[in-house]
C-alpha cells in the first residue's frame, strides 16, 4: 500500500515547497509581511527596486547569459554529435566529458578564473615570448562588465549536461538507420545527421534545455566568481539585499526575486519564439536538397569546439591543483619556483568540519532521493503502466506530465522560491537547522537521481522477476534478491550523481542554513572575493574531488563485488 503513496509523496516534495515559496515571496514583494511591519499591500518595494542603480544592466546580463549560454552549448552539442558520431573521437570524448558533469559549478568557475585571469596560466604560458608581457596586463577579463567570463564558465558546465542528455535520448531515435537512409540519398554524414536526426532529437531534450536557461539566468555561485560586480547580476543583488542587516531590505529582495522569476520566464518565452522561428527556417533547410554545402566546416567546428571546452576544463582543474601547492611564483614564469604542502597543512584543520557537514548533507539527501525513486519505480512496475516493446512505457501523456514535475525545481529559479521558503519558515518561527538544508538539497537531488535511474529500471528484463516469482519468492523478495543486485551499477551511478548535485549546492545551503551551516561549497565561494589563489585552490580542489570519488566508487564497486560475474559489472 505504501508503494502506491510514493508518487504522491514525490509530487508533494517537489511541488509543495515551490508553490509555497513562490506564494510567500509574492506577498512581501507587494509590501505585506506583518512580522516586519508590512500590514498593507503596497508598491513601495517595486519603486525602491526600480530606483536601484544598474538594475537594467543586471537584468540584461542575466537574460543574455541564459540565452547565449544555452544557444552556444546546444549548437556545439549538435554539431559534435553530427560530426563525430560512432568515431574514436566520439567514444573518447564521451568518456572525457562524463566526469565534467560531476564537477561542481563553483570549482569549474574557479578553474576557469585561474586559467584566463591576467596573471593566470594562459598568460604565463604565452608570456613573454609571444605577448611581450613582463607584468600582468591591466585587463578586466574575470568579472568583466559584459559577463563574457560568466557565460564561458556556464558553457563549460552546461555543455556536458546537454551532451549526456542527448546521448541518453538518442537510442529512442534509431539514429544510425536515419543517417543511413539520408546517406543513401547522397547526403554527406554530417549533413545527414543534422537533417535526419537533430529535428527529432530536439523535442526529447527540450526540458533539459529549459532547465539550463533557468539556471543560467539565475545562477549565484558562478556569478559571484566570474560575473560582473558593478552592477552584479540580478540574482547576486537579490542575495545581497537578503543578507543586508536592515531587515527592511527583505521587501526589496522579495520584489527582486519576483523580477528574477519574470526574467527567467521572459528568457523561456524568447527561446520558445526562437524555437518557432528555427522550426520554420529549419524546415526549408531540411528540404532544400543541399547535400554537401558547408559539411567540412560543420564537421571541423563540431569537433574542435567540444575538444576546446573539455581541454579548458581539464586545464582549469590542473590550475587548481598547481596553485594549491605553489610556493614562490613570479610572473611570467610558467611554473612555480617552489612547491609546498604548506597551504594544505594550514587548511586541513578548517576543512574537516565543512567536509563532514557536506558529506552528511549529501549522503542524507541522496539516500532519501534513492528511497523515493526506488519506491516510485517499483510501484510503476507492480501497479502502474507496463513497459511495451523495447522498454517504452504506455501512457505517454502521463509520462510527459511526470517529467515536467521532475524538472520543476530545475526550471523555477532557486532564488525565487527558496527566498519565499525562508520567509515562510521565519513566519512559522522555524529556525535554521541541518534538517532544513537536507530537505532543500533533496528538492534538487531527487530529479537528477530519478532521471539517472529511471531508464535502467524500466528497461530491466521482467523475465528475471517472473523467474524469481516462479521459484517461490514474494514480490518483495524478488525486488531485494534479484532486481537490486542486478541493477547495482546504475543504482550506484545514480547515487554518485545525487551526491555530486548536493555537494555543488550553494544557494539552498546559504539560505535555508541562514549562513550558519558551512559546507565546502559555501566556504569556497566565500573565498571568491579574496586574493589568495593558493588557499582558494585548496578549497576548490577539495570541492571538485569529492564528487569524483563518488563516481570512482560507483564504477569500481560493481567490478569488485561481481568480479566473477562479468555480465553484472556494467550498467544495465
Amino acid at each position: 500500500m505504501w508503494l502506491r503513496l510514493t508518487p504522491f509523496v514525490i509530487v508533494a516534495v517537489l511541488v509543495g515547497p515551490i508553490l509555497a515559496g513562490v506564494a510567500m515571496v509574492l506577498l512581501p514583494a507587494f509590501g505585506y509581511l506583518p512580522t516586519l511591519g508590512g500590514e498593507t499591500f503596497s508598491l513601495a518595494p517595486w519603486r525602491e527596486l526600480l530606483a536601484q542603480p544598474g538594475l537594467a544592466r543586471s537584468v540584461g546580463i542575466s537574460l543574455a547569459s541564459g540565452l547565449l549560454t544555452t544557444a552556444v552549448s546546444l549548437v556545439v552539442v549538435l554539431l559534435f554529435l553530427a560530426a563525430a558520431a560512432d568515431t574514436r573521437l566520439d567514444h573518447w570524448l564521451r568518456r572525457a566529458v562524463s566526469p565534467l558533469l560531476a564537477l561542481p559549478h563553483a570549482a569549474a568557475a574557479f578553474g576557469l578564473a585561474f586559467l584566463i585571469a591576467p596573471s593566470g596560466l594562459l598568460a604565463r604560458l604565452f608570456s613573454p615570448w609571444m605577448t611581450g608581457w613582463e607584468r600582468p596586463p591591466d585587463l578586466l577579463i574575470v568579472q568583466d562588465s559584459w559577463g563574457l567570463s560568466l557565460m564561458a564558465g556556464l558553457i563549460i558546465k552546461e555543455l556536458p549536461f546537454l551532451l549526456l542528455m542527448s546521448l541518453a535520448a538518442l537510442p529512442q531515435l534509431d539514429a544510425p538507420r536515419r543517417v543511413a537512409l539520408a546517406r543513401s540519398l547522397g547526403y554527406r554524414p554530417t549533413i545527414a545527421w543534422l537533417k535526419g536526426v537533430a529535428p527529432a532529437l530536439y523535442p526529447l531534450i527540450r526540458l533539459p534545455i529549459y532547465a539550463v536557461i533557468a539556471f543560467a539566468t539565475s545562477v549565484v555561485d558562478v556569478a559571484m566568481i566570474l560575473g560582473p560586480t558593478l552592477p552584479p547580476t540580478l540574482a547576486v543583488s537579490i542575495l545581497e539585499w537578503f543578507h543586508d542587516p536592515d531587515l527592511g531590505k527583505r521587501f526589496l529582495a522579495s520584489a527582486g526575486a519576483v523580477l528574477q522569476l519574470g526574467v527567467t520566464l521572459a528568457a523561456l518565452l524568447i527561446w520558445w519564439w526562437l524555437e518557432c522561428l528555427a522550426r520554420r527556417l529549419g524546415r526549408r533547410w531540411v528540404v532544400n536538397g543541399q547535400r554537401r554545402g558547408g559539411e567540412r566546416w560543420l564537421r571541423l567546428t563540431g569537433r574542435s569546439f567540444l575538444i576546446t571546452t573539455t581541454l579548458t576544463a581539464g586545464l582549469g582543474l590542473g590550475g587548481l591543483a598547481l596553485y594549491s601547492v605553489a610556493g614562490f611564483w613570479r610572473f611570467p614564469e610558467a611554473l612555480p619556483t617552489t612547491l609546498t604542502l604548506g597551504h594544505w597543512q594550514s587548511a586541513l584543520p578548517a576543512l574537516s568540519s565543512p567536509v563532514t557537514t557536506t558529506l552528511i548533507i549529501a549522503a542524507s539527501a541522496t539516500l532519501l532521493a534513492m528511497l523515493l525513486t526506488l519506491a516510485a519505480l517499483e510501484n510503476e512496475q507492480r501497479h502502474g503502466r507496463r513497459a511495451g516493446k523495447n522498454g517504452a512505457a504506455t501512457a505517454p501523456n502521463r509520462r510527459v506530465t511526470a517529467m515536467t514535475l521532475l524538472y520543476l525545481p530545475l526550471i523555477v529559479p532557486q532564488i525565487a522560491f527558496l527566498f519565499g521558503l525562508v520567509v515562510l519558515l521565519e513566519s512559522l518561527e522555524i529556525r535554521a537547522r541541518l534538517a532544513l538544508v537536507i530537505f532543500a538539497h533533496l528538492l534538487f537531488v531527487l530529479p537528477y537521481v530519478f532521471l539517472s535511474m529511471a531508464e535502467s529500471y524500466r528497461r530491466f528484463d521482467p523475465r528475471w522477476t517472473r523467474l524469481a516469482l516462479t521459484l517461490g519468492h514474494s514480490p518483495n523478495g524478488a525486488f531485494w534478491r534479484v532486481r537490486l543486485p542486478m541493477l547495482l551499477a546504475p543504482l550506484l551511478t545514480a547515487a554518485a550523481v545525487g551526491m555530486a548535485v548536493s555537494i555543488g549546492q550553494y544557494l539552498p545551503t546559504q539560505l535555508l542554513g541562514a549562513g550558519r551551516i558551512s559546507t565546502v561549497t559555501t566556504e569556497a565561494v566565500s573565498l571568491a572575493s579574496g586574493g589568495n589563489r593558493r588557499v582558494t585552490g585548496v578549497w576548490a580542489l577539495v570541492q571538485a574531488t569529492l564528487p569524483l570519488l563518488g563516481f570512482i566508487i560507483a564504477m569500481g564497486l560493481p567490478r569488485l563485488l561481481w568480479s566473477n560475474r562479468r555480465g553484472m559489472q556494467g550498467a544495465q
